[in-house]
């Protein structure tokens, strides 16, 4: 960790790093281990060939969101007070779905349920680091250039 940054940017730009990690193990689970899969349901509506562009698309549109989501995590560690706001957004966001998700599950039980939810848990607690009061100095309220 570079010496001039907070630990709480740190600790943010960890938690951020395994949150988008996370999204994408859980994505590819979801896919394509744990059953039923989406290649399967994909494939049961859609044949192979409908199965195959949907989930490409998916995945595709997926690395574009995480690939942002660092960035704005890179931004934040660059001490741009706007990119905490987008990371706090996310991690409300992520509460949403998360809770969203569970009331139309109708209460699954299993390991599954549990380790879908940890990259939405993993964003929400990046808010935590980022807004601590001994952070103020390093996103100084006012305009700042991207």
């Amino acid at each position: 960790m570079n010496a001039g940054r907070p630990q709480g940017v740190g600790t943010a730009w960890v938690l951020t790093c395994c949150a988008v990690t996370a999204h994408a193990v859980v994505w590819v689970l979801g896919a394509f281990v744990v059953a039923p899969t989406g290649l399967d349901e994909l494939t049961a509506t859609s044949g192979a060939g409908g199965a195959a562009r949907q989930l490409a698309l998916s995945g595709g549109v997926l690395a574009v969101f995480l690939a942002g989501w660092l960035a704005v995590g890179l931004r934040m560690r660059a001490g741009r007070g706007w990119a905490r706001h987008v990371l706090a957004v996310i991690g409300a966001g992520s509460l949403l779905f998360l809770a969203t998700d569970f009331s139309m599950s109708g209460g699954e039980t299993g390991l599954w349920p549990l380790l879908s939810a940890v990259p939405d848990l993993l964003a929400a607690a990046v808010v935590v680091p980022v807004y601590l009061p001994a952070l103020r100095s390093r996103f100084p309220a006012g305009p700042h250039r991207a």
